[in-house]
């Protein structure tokens, strides 16, 4: 993999920039949809590629390790050839998921232990067997196993957990230098920084990311339960240690206005369910504000969801029709709702990324928060 900056501004950390894949060229700042279990829900890969343009999609080690499982994935010939998706694929390491089942995993040094979510039966992840399993998803991107504990963790566990995932990395980092791809496309691994909402922590996490010279690196832990203006500041933190001429990836965020306040603190990359899980429940993101779907308001409202080309769909569907879907429970509903925030985060991304060119990003971005968290 390979990453060049091309464009940065005076007044702002914002970089724009071009990442090489086996599977094709990534331009920065990128939003990325998130496929968990190998689709992005009720989207057809033809939408993602053709209307949303969308460039890289996420996969989950954790689900698809569960189903189909790593066999059917292998005799594929790996995710992109399961799912015909031709473009990039990062895959997280399955750490979240995995931690998320508090009640149905252990950990220990070896790796963490938990009951699968669909039948009960156990299994370990080790940070090897997670280097292993995105061998045989074959993804562009491979994740570090590290533990996530909640934004609101004491010192002492945060400490403590940032201790054992940076144990974790190491030996992960090891099996990866020690294996090869499988189906003839290179693969690169990002390390997780880690430390909570504590700044010496996410300072030595970083310098420990760092030191170990990685493709890429990723900034987790973030957007789990601390305030917002926390999270920017840990991001600031981060941000001044982790090399620059490698792309930032910052997991699991988040709203418009998070996508944007993370690009102008350096953040290249991101991923986050909100438009297609929000959308599925009647929440449509624009650039001139939210829309609740489900509101009488829109009943009689006959205009396009958004009339000034930041949506694939602004030409087909009206508000009105919209909101007769969402309130008659058709299917319909989520997949037009999910397309067009796809489609819109992936068109804040691009503008972004023209300001940033441009040089005139700040002020851009600056009217533009205010707009995208207006509800209308």
């Amino acid at each position: 993999m390979d990453y060049k900056v091309v464009a940065t501004n005076n007044d702002s950390k914002a970089r724009a920039g071009v990442i090489t894949t086996g599977h094709g060229e990534i331009l920065t700042p990128i939003f990325m949809p998130v496929g968990t279990v190998g689709s992005v829900k009720a989207v057809h890969m033809s939408e993602l590629r053709d209307d949303i343009k969308a460039q890289i999609i996420l996969g989950n080690t954790y689900h698809l390790y569960l189903r189909p499982g790593m066999d059917i994935i292998e005799r594929a010939g790996g995710l992109h050839k399961f799912n015909s998706w031709e473009r990039p694929i990062l895959t997280d390491s399955g750490g979240f998921q995995v931690f998320s089942l508090s009640e149905n995993r252990k950990l220990k040094e070896e790796g963490v232990t938990f009951r699968s979510h669909i039948d009960g039966s156990k299994h370990l992840f080790t940070p090897e067997k997670v280097v292993d399993i995105q061998r045989s998803i074959g993804s562009d991107i491979m994740m570090a196993l590290d533990e996530c504990p909640p934004g609101t963790s004491e010192y002492s566990y945060a400490a403590k957990s940032l201790r054992l995932t940076q144990r974790w990395l190491e030996r992960g980092w090891k099996h990866f230098n020690e294996t090869s791809p499988r189906y003839g496309h290179n693969q690169a691994f990002f390390p997780i920084v880690q430390g909570c909402t504590y700044k010496d922590l996410r300072q030595d996490a970083a310098k420990h990311v760092s030191d170990l010279g990685a493709e890429g690196n990723a900034i987790g832990g973030l957007a789990v339960g601390e305030p917002v203006e926390v999270m920017y500041d840990m991001i600031e933190v981060v941000n001044e240690i982790l090399p620059q001429d490698r792309p930032r990836y910052l997991m699991g965020v988040g709203t418009p206005a998070n996508i944007l306040e993370a690009i102008d603190r350096g953040v290249d990359m991101m991923d986050c369910v909100m438009p297609t899980r929000n959308g599925r429940n009647g929440m449509l993101f624009t650039q001139h504000g939210i829309m609740n779907m489900r509101n009488k308001k829109w009943a009689d409202d006959f205009t396009p969801l958004q009339e000034d080309g930041a949506s694939v769909v602004d030409h087909v569907y009206s508000k009105a029709y919209l909101r007769h879907l969402f309130i008659a429970n058709e299917l319909l509903a989520m997949q037009i709702a999910s397309i067009h925030n796809l489609a819109f985060y992936l068109w804040l991304v691009g503008e972004a990324r023209k300001h940033i060119v441009d040089g005139d990003f700040k002020s851009w971005k600056t009217a533009m928060v205010e707009n995208v968290t207006r509800r209308l």
